[in-house]
Formats: C-alpha cells, structure tokens, sequence
C-alpha cells in the first residue's frame, strides 16, 4: 500500500508541468544556494580579511554573520508577501536581487560596501528559504512533507561538502573575487531555471489579503501555535550549534589542527553525515515517523554536546576524536531539521508563507546569533564550541518537552500532526 501511495503521490503531480524529481531537485537547489554563499568562502576568510584590512581574526566571522542577518531577517517579509501575492514572482525577485548583490560584492572596495553586499546577498536569498518550504507546504503535508524535505536536504546537503573544496580550487588558481563570480552564475542559473520551469503553487483562492491586521494575526497565530514555536525554538538551538561550528570552523582546523590547504577535506567528511542521514531520514520516516527519528536525534544529540564538551575541557586536541564527535553531531541534524521543520509547519497550512518566514526569521537569526556570540569567544581551543553544543543541545530537547507537553516519540492527544 506505502509503495503504491508513493507512485501516486508522484504520477499525480500538485505542482503541475513539474516531474516529482525535478520538483525535489529545484527546492533543493532553492536551499542550496543558501548553503553555497556561506561555505565556499571559509577557506578564503584569511585572504578576504587581508584584503579588506580586518585586523582581528574573529572578526572575519562578520563576512558570514553579515549574509546571515540579511537572510534571516528579510524572511519575516517574505512570507506574508508571498501568502498575498502568489510564491513565484516573490521568489523571481528574491533571485534577480540575490544576483545583483553578488555583482556589489565583486566590485566592492571598502569593507562597509562589501558587509552591504553580503547584507543584501542574504536579503536576496531569504526569498528561496521561505518560498522553497512554502511551495512544498502547498504541495504536500505531514509525512509526506518530511519525505519531500528530506530528499531535498539530501541532495542540497551535497553543496556544504564540496562547497569548500571549490573555494580552495578557487583560490590556488585565481584571487578571492572569483568566489564571488561562481555564486553570481549560480544566482542567474536559478533565476533562469524558476522562470522558465516552476509555477505558481498557491492559486489566488488560498491566498491572504495583505493588510496590517492580516499579517499581524497570521505572525500571532505562527508565535503562539505551542507545536510550532516549541519545534522552531528547538531549531533554532541546533542552528546554533551548526553556525558555532561554521563560524570557527577555519580557525579549529587550521590554526589548531595546522590542517592547512587540507581544511575543506575534513569539513566535508563532517558535512557528508547530514546528507547520508537526510538520506536515511527520508526512507525511514514513512514508517517510523517524525517524532520517533527526531526525538530519538535530539536526545542523542544533547549526549554528543556534552561529550563535546568533556573533548574540549580535557585540553585533548586530536583532530580524529574532534571531527567523529561533531560528524555524529551532523548526522543527528539529518534526523532532527526536515522532521522538526515539518512538525513546525504542519498546523499553520493555511498560512505556510507567513509560518514559514517566522520559522526562518527566528531559526536562522536567532541561530546566526548564537552563533556570532559563540565564535566571538573563540580563545584557540575547543571549549567554547563544546559548551555551545552542551548547552544548546539540551536547551533543545527543553524546547521539545516544551512543544509535546513532556510527552516524546507520540504526539499528545488531539495535537495538530498526530500522524507524526
């Protein structure tokens, strides 16, 4: 019966002049140029620092929290808009303003003008995070919403792994800059790409008239839905952990590790655990279901924070123990993000634009700041990660105690998505 669901679900397409591949592989790439403008520029942090005259070395990480805060603040806006006006020309615009801030950043000369750049790089982008969950929200719901996430976050998982390899090819053959050219090609690619293949998801009939009052009342019922906040909340925490990790990332393996050119190889042996789980996750979630993989994750991943934590407080620098201990970390998240996003989103259909910019506003800022706060502290050793992965790590399981009341692994009775 599952086996016969699943062609149907993929023979009668919801998004139509679409194949289900194609529609997977588009959101995916949708989520993926997110990734690509944060990652392929981590080996080149010393380079970009040295070019704009960025005198201390934690204060690079301003070349990614700048993209962030874009990112995840403009997604508070695009929702609403998008649940008035239709997904695809808000995504169009998103795309055309993502590609002319890339031009802005290649031709920056001051670091003021190139922080704006990046500002707007992320501004840009927030526009594929938000419509992408979005149009999947308009098209499918529940599990199989998870399966969907799921094989996107498997295929877009694949831009974190190669991601900083590229740069590093980038930078043993051309300047810094032409980091930046890739991600313009990249943006005009998926412009072209949406413009001529994907359509409009949400017909005017399903659509929310854009009014103060409106928008107001659809953020309310998005902040105050207990099942959504809890579950966003949650994320929120574990980005994070990830953006912690992110943000040092340069600094642990190279200036602690002296891993040198060999940086982007070891990240992407951490980053390729969250795409073989994703993996994983989208073929067991059907039977399984979403609270019995993520509950199971998170917990796992609070026992991993703290035994990060106890690597770092040893004074046991070992680049083997570090890089197993934050991979498990990763493929955890495989099992916890498109599960978590989906449980969010579930009860807020009827407003999947709005739920989703909150859901993106509050996951991707708040877990940018933690973040930027976390790498700021950075004193050359692994204590201040592994007491973020400790601290974060159980104040997201807190959060999902929180969202079930104290109930894990079986929705409460009579909840929004009990079929998880």
């Amino acid at each position: 019966m599952r086996r016969s669901s699943q062609r149907l679900d993929t023979r009668e397409s919801p998004h139509p002049g679409l194949s289900f591949p194609e529609f997977v592989i588009m959101i995916a790439a949708l989520m993926a140029l997110n990734a690509l403008a944060m990652d392929i520029m981590l080996p080149a942090l010393p380079q970009i620092g040295d070019a704009l005259n960025i005198l201390r070395d934690n204060d690079r990480q301003l070349v990614l929290i700048s993209y962030l805060i874009g990112f995840g603040g403009a997604q508070l806006v695009y929702g609403p808009v998008s649940d008035a006006f239709g997904r695809r020309t808000i995504l169009l615009a998103g795309l055309g303003l993502y590609t002319a801030a890339s031009v802005g950043a290649l031709f920056s000369q001051t670091l003021d003008q190139f922080l704006f750049a990046r500002l707007m790089q992320g501004v840009g982008c927030a526009a594929t995070r938000v419509i992408a969950v979005s149009v999947v929200r308009d098209c499918y719901s529940g599990r199989q919403m998870g399966r969907v996430m799921s094989l996107a976050m498997m295929i877009f998982m694949a831009i974190p792994i190669v991601a900083p390899s590229i740069g590093q090819v980038i930078l043993l053959v051309a300047d810094w800059v032409w980091i930046f050219s890739l991600l313009l090609v990249a943006g005009i690619m998926m412009l072209v790409w949406c413009a001529l293949r994907l359509p409009e998801t949400l017909p005017p009939s399903r659509r929310q008239p854009f009014s103060p009052r409106v928008v107001g009342a659809a953020y309310l019922t998005a902040v105050t839905t207990r099942l959504s906040i809890g579950y966003t909340l949650a994320t929120t925490f574990i980005f994070g952990v990830i953006f912690s990790f992110i943000s040092m990332a340069q600094q642990i393996y190279v200036d602690i590790f002296g891993l040198g050119v060999w940086f982007p190889v070891v990240f992407a042996a951490v980053a390729i655990t969250m795409s073989v789980a994703s993996f994983l996750n989208a073929r067991l979630v059907g039977a399984l279901g979403l609270r019995r993989l993520s509950h199971s994750a998170v917990l796992l991943y609070m026992v991993l924070g703290f035994l990060q934590l106890a690597l770092g407080l040893s004074g046991l620098e070992d680049v083997g123990l570090f890089t197993a201990s934050m991979a498990l970390l990763m493929a955890c998240f495989g099992f916890i993000g498109p599960n978590f996003n989906a449980m969010a989103m579930e009860p807020l259909g009827a407003i999947a634009g709005t739920a989703s910019s909150v859901i993106g506003f509050v996951t991707t800022l708040g877990g940018a700041l933690l973040g930027f706060a976390v790498g700021q502290v950075f004193d050359g050793t692994l204590v201040p990660l592994g007491s973020a992965c400790a601290l974060f790590g159980t104040l997201a399981v807190a959060c999902v105690l929180f969202a079930e009341n104290g109930l894990l692994f079986r929705a409460r009775e009579g909840a929004p998505g009990t079929k998880g």
